[in-house]
């Protein structure tokens, strides 16, 4: 699944190529229906809080996308090709036509919708009105463990599985350590971390890390890398630089 850079990059290109001008929005899939409510619409804006991605139409109309595991976008230049059959949105601007297929989500709200989204997401370390004090105050109340909090984006929204990788094995912690056991100061360093491994990756529009994630040893001791199932989803974490 995208992590969140990868939306925020979205919601940065969309915006360079698109906003400002009326757009042909159609679903060759079928499974857009409104897309008819915005064809000929004129894009104001884009905006993205973790995986979520909001197109926002003039009149407070708002697509909102959801890629999940299989979503991506595709961008063309004009004359675009045939949309594959699985094509759920495809929107047409002066000079692009970009292709959506397979999200999660894709709908169309107004700006309560957008906002009942928003209000169910914690903070996004990505974006400039994040307050970090409610994902302290989320983690505080949670006695799961930590590799398993942080993949809730119900506490920080936009991070996966690999930044949370990354993150717990730079400030040896392990993803077994109950949430709320976390000093103050450990969040603190957790919270910067991601931040900057967030913005790193919407510069260079890629995960570039030196982590464990996937690895066989771990680069700082070459202990061997345990993996086992938390939650539902891989966890990778070195036995002796993160003891449980």
């Amino acid at each position: 699944m995208p992590e969140g850079h990868t939306i925020r990059h979205c919601a940065q290109e969309h915006a360079r190529l698109l906003v400002g001008q009326h757009l042909g929005v159609t679903s060759p899939q079928g499974r857009f229906p409104d897309a008819a409510l915005v064809d000929g619409g004129l894009l104001v804006g884009t905006d993205a809080w973790g995986k979520h991605l909001f197109h926002e139409y003039e009149g407070e109309r708002f697509v909102h996308v959801h890629l999940g595991i299989y979503g991506t976008f595709t961008t063309h230049p004009l004359p675009p090709p045939q949309p594959r059959p699985t094509t759920r949105m495809r929107i047409v601007g002066d000079e692009v036509a970009i292709d959506l297929v397979g999200p999660n989500t894709c709908e169309l709200v107004d700006t309560a919708g957008r906002d009942a989204v928003f209000a169910r997401l914690g903070p996004d370390p990505l974006r400039t009105d994040a307050d970090p004090d409610r994902a302290w105050r989320a983690l505080q109340r949670r006695r799961i463990p930590i590799g398993q909090a942080l993949l809730d984006q119900t506490v920080i929204a936009g991070v996966g599985n690999v930044y949370r990788a990354e993150a717990l094995w730079t400030h040896r912690i392990s993803p077994l350590r109950p949430s709320n056991e976390l000093t103050r100061e450990e969040f603190d360093t957790l919270w910067m971390e991601l931040t900057e491994l967030l913005h790193k990756g919407v510069r260079e529009q890629r995960i570039s890390t030196r982590n464990v994630y996937k690895a066989d040893d771990c680069p700082e001791c070459d202990t061997p890398i345990r993996r086992w199932d938390l939650a539902g989803r891989w966890a990778y974490a070195c036995p002796s630089c993160q003891p449980r």
